[in-house]
């Protein structure tokens, strides 16, 4: 490991990024001193012009795609080499907005009900009932099923926060009849090890072969994926009279602005325990 590369992870380190992020924006640090031949801090601003450009051109990535690659250059540049007049020759590439491609209930039923197997059925209901990302379904555990609370804890979520979501009595029905079926001890939904069924986390790949499979057999021609489910239930949410707050809680999207951090906490402990309970979310399968 080079000087330079073991700064830029201290530095990523003692700001508790998460372990994903440090290693791309690492990758990525590496990709761009090897388009060079040269060492990242002989580099600057008509080489990074450079290779913007041809990740745009050559590489044909997404601006979405490339905005990651300038979070990790300015973090090399700006953090870690303390050039902050380099930020401004680093811009982010304009994203398009776009609206998010969402199901209605019935095309919803309909996936659902076209599951493979009652594995992939309780996957998918799960991800939709919950509105949960595909990496945090992946972690949850059996101990994160509280039946009595009728709550669903997700432990390190993106941001490395914590949070509750509701408990349906139709999803609590559909989990009893699952465990009874496939007795999980650790991960609610595990994973296999050389193609054995094991106690370890199940991965992303699985998450989305269920729905891509599930989206053909029931006939689902709209471009879809996990995070298309979590669309359309805070989209299912809203249009039910939930309000806005709540559903930013439920999705676990960042906290409310507030001088004191105690304050935003207390308010999304009690937005958590006040609000979320009067929360049903729709599971029709």
């Amino acid at each position: 490991m080079t000087q330079l590369r073991q700064k830029m992870l201290e530095e990523l380190q003692r700001r508790h990024y998460a372990y994903r992020t440090a290693n791309t924006y690492l990758r990525i640090v590496r990709d761009f001193a090897a388009y060079f031949h040269r060492s990242p801090d002989k580099l600057g601003p008509e080489q990074i012009r450079q290779y913007q450009a041809y990740l745009f051109h050559s590489k044909n990535l997404s601006p979405a795609s490339v905005s990651q690659y300038v979070s990790a250059l300015r973090f090399l540049f700006v953090k870690t080499l303390h050039r902050h007049f380099l930020a401004e020759h680093i811009p982010f590439p304009k994203t398009p907005r776009r609206l998010p491609v969402v199901l209605s209930l019935e095309e919803v039923t309909r996936l659902i009900d076209a599951a493979r197997n009652l594995y992939h059925r309780t996957l998918l209901m799960t991800l939709y009932s919950t509105a949960v990302r595909r990496s945090e379904l992946c972690r949850l555990q059996v101990s994160d099923i509280d039946s009595q609370r009728m709550r669903i804890r997700i432990t390190q979520g993106k941001g490395s926060r914590d949070r509750e979501v509701p408990l349906s009595p139709t999803l609590l029905q559909a989990l009893r009849v699952y465990w009874r079926w496939m007795k999980p001890k650790t991960y609610l939904f595990p994973g296999t090890v050389h193609h054995r069924r094991a106690d370890v986390p199940i991965t992303a790949n699985i998450v989305w072969l269920a729905c891509h499979q599930a989206a053909l057999r029931a006939g689902i021609s709209k471009r879809l994926s996990p995070h298309r489910l979590r669309h359309s239930c805070a989209t299912h949410l809203l249009d039910a009279g939930a309000d806005l707050r709540t559903i930013q809680v439920l999705l676990g999207r960042s906290r409310s602005k507030s001088p004191r951090p105690m304050q935003s906490g207390f308010l999304d402990s009690w937005v958590s325990g006040k609000l979320l309970s009067s929360v049903e979310l729709r599971n029709d399968a």
